[in-house]
């Protein structure tokens, strides 16, 4: 058994494998007397559930006896939902998940809050930071709420992600504001959580799962005809790092199959999307095994000097083996991963060959080292030394030349000494990243950190801690992206700057921001063609100037990612 699971399993957090998550102590949810959640049963046709029931009982009618479900957007009475999004990519990843189940169970989207029968926030719980943002939210929502009360249809709130997993209880009670609370692994569950907020009453599930993955569900875009979008390819992570809540708030990690990972880009593929992103909390580690020819295969080794708290896991195909075959869907469209951890790039690993090789696949890898010490790396449980990462990062850039790096670091875990700190401070300067993300420490409950070890930083020595590392982070980047100056740089075009109208935003291919005016171009694949650039659009920019989070400079022509690789 993985580390953390008897735990979760005893404290009623955790579905065994191919349990339903409408079945067993799922089905305990907070109902009203004599209501039982509907379960899974026999196939039956479609007809009335449980939510167009509560809707005729608190009409005063009878429920509708041969009454269908209406199809999404196909009655002007559908209940609209507005959903907003905190925090990383995988929020954004499961916005789009539950937009599917819900619009399926017939619900509409709205982008107006005021039209809303139901607010559902998608919310973080890595800091506390996070979580406030969600507690401020509903304050505001708190008013609303009681106009809405009195005028009309009463308005429905959830909180769903990884706060309500892990405050259940206190989103309930404080002062009776949320009226339905689902977990990462619970989205599935929302039409029935929702028919029974339709009564008056709470209702929960925040069980999570062994095998839950949403791979038979295809993400609704929330950006229509946007040129970017988020896969997620597996959920939860094993590492138990002693910080980190995330194996707390998503569970163990769990791998979607192959083939419905690669029926998603195709989708997304024919539908214009020109980059794609990967997403899991530890996307290297991933391993399919749900085909049995997959489960002999040996485990791959780790990178030299790393460790795991858990033992190799043999079976499965493995990233290399998934991002080979993404990358060869559309050679027009990029791909991206993240986030990855540096344990799982051993020497050999062909994923840095292909990331090398492959035209499509972005130069750029975000290693987290979230410390400079290793005495800090051994009590955060990160399974490697100072020395083996810096090991790693040589290896990276020999593999792959011109690798654009980023990273994560946490300032003022508990003990880190000033020592500490000078020695991250120095990592930063002998790596040079181009891109960072940098946050003081917060404690969480659950986590070793939070069991073991004694919050001991005080906050104003974080706060100035944090403020180093990010002058020494932003001057180095300036330096590293500097060096780009007078290069011409493949943009993949988003869309108007947000500063001026004139001017167009993208990214190149280190993901790194570039801005350039809006001017006609020619097109290098039309026999010199002039036209503006759309979003969609690749078009060549020769950088003229340089900051620690911005490229700046003109557009040479429109071209595509092909052509551009070809010539290079």
């Amino acid at each position: 058994m993985l580390p953390g699971t008897r735990a979760l399993r005893a404290a009623g957090l955790l579905r065994p494998p191919g349990a339903s998550p409408r079945t067993g102590a799922a089905r305990r949810a907070r109902c009203g007397p004599g209501q039982r959640p509907a379960g899974r049963g026999v196939a039956l046709p479609a007809g009335p559930d449980l939510r167009h029931f509560l809707r005729a009982a608190a009409a005063g009618r009878p429920g509708p006896m041969a009454e269908l479900p209406p199809e999404p957007g196909s009655t002007p009475d559908a209940p609209k939902v507005y959903l907003e999004t905190y925090g990383c990519q995988m929020n954004v990843s499961d916005t789009e998940i539950a937009w599917a189940i819900l619009q399926k169970s017939g619900y509409a989207r709205t982008k107006e809050l005021d039209e809303a029968d139901v607010v559902l926030l998608v919310t973080c719980s890595v800091r506390e930071k996070a979580e406030q943002a969600i507690w401020n939210r509903l304050q505001q929502l708190k008013a609303l709420k009681a106009r809405r009360r009195q005028a009309r249809a009463p308005l429905r709130i959830g909180i769903l992600g990884c706060m309500a997993e892990r405050l259940k209880e206190e989103i309930l009670n404080r002062e009776k504001l949320v009226d339905v609370v689902a977990g990462p692994d619970a989205y599935r569950d929302l039409p029935r959580l929702l028919a029974v907020a339709e009564s008056g009453q709470q209702a929960a599930n925040v069980l999570l799962s062994l095998d839950e993955t949403y791979a038979d569900i295809l993400p609704v875009q929330t950006c229509a005809g946007g040129t970017t979008a988020f896969v997620s390819i597996m959920r939860g992570c094993d590492n138990m790092c002693s910080y980190c809540i995330v194996p707390f708030t998503r569970g163990r990690e769990r791998s979607r199959p192959i083939a419905s990972i690669l029926q998603e880009v195709r989708m997304l593929s024919d539908q214009g999307v020109k980059e794609v992103t990967l997403l899991g909390q530890n996307v290297n580690s991933f391993r399919d095994l749900s085909e049995v020819q997959f489960q002999s295969l040996a485990a791959p080794g780790l990178s030299r000097g790393f460790s795991t708290v858990y033992k190799a896991k043999p079976g499965g195909l493995r990233f290399s083996h998934l991002l080979d075959q993404v990358s060869r869907i559309d050679p027009e469209m990029r791909i991206r991963f993240t986030s990855p951890h540096p344990k799982d790039f051993p020497d050999e690993a062909s994923v840095l060959q292909l990331i090398q090789e492959r035209r499509n696949i972005c130069k750029q890898l975000h290693l987290p080292a979230q410390s400079g010490s290793t005495r800090v790396l051994e009590a955060m449980r990160r399974g490697y030394t100072r020395e083996a990462y810096l090991e790693l990062v040589h290896h990276v850039r020999d593999s792959i030349p011109g690798v654009s790096l980023s990273s994560d670091f946490i300032t003022g875990f508990c003990g880190e000494t000033e020592e500490d700190h000078q020695q991250t401070v120095s990592l930063l300067r002998e790596v040079g990243y181009n891109i960072g993300f940098l946050f003081a420490y917060s404690m969480r409950q659950k986590t070793r950190a939070h069991r073991r070890l004694q919050d001991d930083v005080p906050a104003d020595v974080k706060k100035r801690r944090l403020e180093q590392l990010i002058a020494t982070f932003r001057e180095e980047a300036a330096r590293a992206n500097a060096a780009l100056v007078g290069q011409a740089q493949l943009v993949l075009v988003e869309g108007s700057s947000k500063r001026s109208a004139s001017e167009l935003c993208g990214r190149n291919d280190g993901n790194i921001k570039v801005i350039f005016p809006d001017t006609e171009l020619e097109d290098a694949a039309e026999c010199g063609a002039l036209g503006r650039a759309q979003p969609g659009d690749y078009v060549m920019v020769k950088v003229t100037s340089a900051s620690s989070q911005t490229l700046r400079g003109v557009p040479l022509c429109r071209t595509t990612l092909s052509r551009a690789a070809a010539s290079h």
